[in-house]
């Protein structure tokens, strides 16, 4: 058969459409534009939350041998622990016996003095249990997801503490799970008071300092701050209630060529370890309206003893009128 005659083309068993680097150029420019669009706009925000919600149920079962391998193992560790925990647990209870006796009483003077003072009670937020199910998959990021989430009335910016101090804060809400962005992430910051001096300032999450860890910035070479003082929330973001353990400073730099001192923490809560948190309800809360001007201009009657604390007050002062 004469060479002329053969058909150079390619059955239509082969035709491929498209070269591989055409489709390369087209699907690498749609993968830029979609992580562009979604780090600057989040467009594609309903659609994780929806693909996350769909993938719930696949995600459950995948983790359910995982959980019941883990579960096998740690129940011995846990018995072993509840028994070490009990005798424990005994010998708080003996000492917070002592502690209790004198407990309704303090509790009784704190409140006859914020009576007096005319001083707000404070609030308990309210709070609900949840279990970590893993950590988050972005290597660049300190996060975990939890197994709460819209379903459960979790929402976001919701502080999360554990048994030691403040774990951090609900960023991300999905219908069953949510995920909790450690402080320890170096976009988390938060709120603090030294316990010691009463100085506010505000912690920043560094995963870089000593692995797992924060940092107070923009603190005076000559603040009064000494290792080991104990930094507690300080309630002024309305986020965080105040009083909450955050961490303790570690180790304090103070050089000669700058004016504000590197200020290195460590947190208080298992940032590492953590397996059951609790999600509080952010504090902030709208302000109550002001009173009206003509209430306020009226003239307030002699006081009377219309209030059980104004009658004790007044026989305890009878009471040492007579003594003397």
């Amino acid at each position: 058969m004469p060479l002329g005659t053969l058909d150079r083309t390619a059955p239509p068993l082969f035709n491929q459409g498209q070269s591989a680097l055409s489709k390369l150029i087209f699907f690498g420019a749609l993968a830029l534009f979609l992580m562009v669009a979604d780090a600057r706009f989040h467009l594609v925000q309903p659609i994780r939350a929806a693909v996350g919600a769909v993938l719930y149920p696949v995600q459950w079962l995948a983790l359910k041998p995982v959980q019941m391998v883990v579960g096998g193992s740690r129940y011995f560790e846990d018995l072993q622990a509840a028994q070490h925990s009990e005798q424990e647990a005994r010998k708080a209870l003996m000492l917070q016996a002592e502690r209790a006796s004198q407990a309704d009483t303090l509790a009784e003077d704190n409140a006859r003095l914020r009576a007096l003072l005319e001083l707000r009670q404070t609030t308990q937020a309210p709070g609900r249990a949840a279990e970590v199910l893993y950590d988050a998959a972005d290597p660049y990021t300190r996060k975990i997801v939890i197994d709460q989430g819209l379903t459960q009335g979790v929402a976001a910016g919701s502080p999360v503490i554990d048994a030691y101090g403040v774990l951090g804060q609900v960023t991300q809400v999905q219908p069953f799970t949510s995920e909790v962005t450690l402080v320890i992430d170096r976009d988390l910051s938060i709120p603090v008071q030294n316990t010691r001096t009463g100085v506010r300032s505000v912690a920043f999450g560094d995963a870089s300092a000593h692995s797992a860890g924060l940092e107070l910035r923009f603190m005076a070479a000559n603040a009064d701050l000494q290792e080991g003082d104990l930094l507690s929330t300080s309630g002024v973001d309305g986020v965080y209630p105040p009083g909450l353990p955050v961490a303790k400073i570690e180790r304090i730099e103070r050089r000669a060529d700058s004016a504000f001192a590197r200020i290195y923490c460590v947190p208080l809560a298992h940032v590492t370890a953590a397996r059951y948190v609790l999600v509080l309800a952010p504090t902030g809360a709208p302000a109550a309206p002001p009173a009206a001007p003509a209430a306020a201009g009226r003239k307030k009657p002699e006081s009377k003893p219309t209030s059980k604390t104004d009658k004790a007050d007044k026989a305890e002062k009878k009471a040492a009128e007579r003594a003397r």
